[in-house]
């Protein structure tokens, strides 16, 4: 497993990605923004973002050289000044790739990347979402965090 920094000339691939992702998150969310569009496609509002707002952090996951997911990384205020906060904005992996741990090698990875107070948060609905960071964040810090909610969701907040 491989993070690689996603371009502003492969935005369009993490575009495609996107759709998917958003495809799988569809039966966890209520809101009616979650629907296609006209032209039949999600259209992820935050992408262009990544590119044109500081604090903003996208990779790509890769896995012998394919693509395997993406990582969304943003930078946060966070409560505690003394370091610097970070959300898990979006975090993906293709179906093919996932219960091979490639999602905690990603993790693992960012988390070491981006050393501070991190706010992990979840849709309520989304159970595989919390299973997946309960146990991640559970190993990654032998039981040292706190539950509690971020921007109205469930989440886990932990230093790495």
């Amino acid at each position: 497993m491989r993070l690689a920094r996603i371009s502003y000339e492969q935005k369009s691939v993490l575009r495609s990605l996107m759709e998917l992702y958003q495809y799988d998150m569809s039966p966890y969310e209520d809101d009616s923004d979650n629907d296609v569009n006209e032209h039949g496609l999600y259209d992820y509002k935050y992408l262009d973002h990544y590119w044109t707002e500081e604090g903003r952090h996208p990779y790509f996951v890769k896995v012998s050289g394919k693509l395997a997911g993406f990582v969304l990384v943003r930078e946060i205020e966070a409560s505690d000044l003394s370091a610097p906060g970070y959300s898990m904005a979006e975090f993906f992996i293709l179906k093919k790739y996932r219960k091979q741990a490639i999602g905690k090698q990603a993790a693992f990875q960012v988390f070491e990347w981006f050393r501070g107070k991190w706010s992990i948060a979840w849709l309520e609905k989304n159970l595989p979402a919390q299973n997946f960071w309960s146990t991640i964040i559970s190993e990654y810090k032998a039981g040292e965090y706190s539950e509690t909610t971020y921007a109205g969701h469930p989440a886990i907040e932990f230093y790495s």
